[in-house]
């Protein structure tokens, strides 16, 4: 049995409409690969390589993402602690060796992302925020070494 992935409402609609997506592109590939496939010799056809290579792409983007819409829950705000950080939460912290401030956005696996400051739950800075509290200091132990934070701020968007 599959574990249940959590994700926001904004983001499991991102993920319906990539599949969709992926349903409607598919037609445009068969018709490409069909067409393709008129031209003649298929050894050096480098049209039909390309067409087969984008519905391989499609195929298993479209069932990666028909396995994680299947198994999405959909997380609610009201349904989460506000006081603690948990899944969902921005979690403002200060580093307490450099003094600077970060803030992070605590997200399943599939929605992390580095560019937009959102970290995964289950990765060390993510699964050692989980559950703490505004003032609170801990110590994270990464690769590099140990990072020492405070949480200042804990929000919900």
């Amino acid at each position: 049995m599959s574990e249940d992935i959590y994700l926001t409402r904004k983001f499991f609609h991102k993920l319906h409409d990539e599949f969709e997506q992926l349903k409607k592109d598919s037609l445009k590939i068969a018709k490409e690969i069909e067409t393709a496939r008129l031209q003649g010799d298929l050894s050096e056809n480098a049209e039909y390589d390309a067409a087969k290579e984008a519905q391989a792409y499609n195929a298993a983007r479209r069932s990666d993402l028909e396995d994680k819409l299947a198994r999405a829950k959909i997380i609610e705000d009201q349904d989460i602690p506000s006081d603690k950080i948990y899944i969902g939460a921005i979690a403002t912290l200060k580093d307490l060796d450099s003094e600077e401030e970060m803030k992070y956005t605590l997200v399943s696996a599939e929605e992390s992302s580095y560019e937009d400051n959102k970290i995964s739950i289950l990765s060390p800075i993510g699964k050692s925020l989980l559950g703490h509290a505004e003032g609170e200091e801990l110590a994270i132990e990464v690769p590099a070494g140990i990072l020492q934070y405070k949480v200042l701020k804990i929000e919900r968007s």
